[in-house]
């Protein structure tokens, strides 16, 4: 298990950063910029947690919050991963592999079967825990576009890091329009021809 003892270290304060295996690199590097917004996706995450949880819970309660708990440790190692360039290092730490994807599939699959068909592009809002669940989409889309493009620089990445996260992102998106669903809340539809 990992033990903190000391919040900060000074370490950091000329704007470098050690990555896992000890390479110093820039806090403005690709790959560190990869594993914070996969941070500041796990934050949004926390958010819809508490939206569910508030009041002793809504009725997407009991469904979401075990996942996105078990999600919220999936991106702590995502993030390690992201982490960890050394490919050797990497395999021997936790990772995504192929079983967290199919997961995700899985509960997509499950909860689009409650879902009215859409005729239109779905607004973020519905409520909370949706609107919290659609914020946590986008930052799962950037996420994806920066950890491709790390990829395409040439940097080593988990085979299962862009996959994991494009199902994410769909899950999450599923997760909201059911979140709003079973709230009772409406969901908003693009409407074109309003300006």
């Amino acid at each position: 298990m990992v033990r903190i003892n000391r919040v900060y270290t000074k370490a950091g304060d000329q704007g470098d950063t050690s990555l896992v295996g000890g390479d110093k690199v820039s806090k403005a590097s690709a790959r560190v910029e990869c594993y914070g917004v996969i941070d500041e996706l796990n934050a949004a995450i926390g958010l819809v947690r508490t939206a569910l949880a508030a009041a002793g819970g809504t009725a997407a309660a009991p469904t979401l919050l075990p996942i996105l708990g078990r999600v919220q440790n999936e991106l702590f190692n995502l993030g390690a991963e992201l982490a960890t360039p050394d490919a050797e290092r990497r395999a021997r730490s936790p990772r995504i592999e192929p079983r967290h994807v199919t997961a995700l599939e899985e509960e997509i699959d499950q909860l689009n079967e409650d879902l009215p068909e859409l005729r239109s592009f779905v607004l973020p809002g519905g409520g909370w825990t949706s609107s919290y669940l659609h914020l946590a989409r986008t930052i799962c889309r950037r996420g994806e576009r920066l950890v491709v493009a790390l990829a395409a620089s040439g940097e080593e990445i988990g085979d299962q890091a862009v996959p994991y996260l494009n199902r994410l992102s769909d899950a999450l998106f599923v997760f909201g329009r059911w979140a709003a669903l079973v709230e009772g809340e409406s969901e908003p539809l693009w409407e074109p021809e309003k300006t």
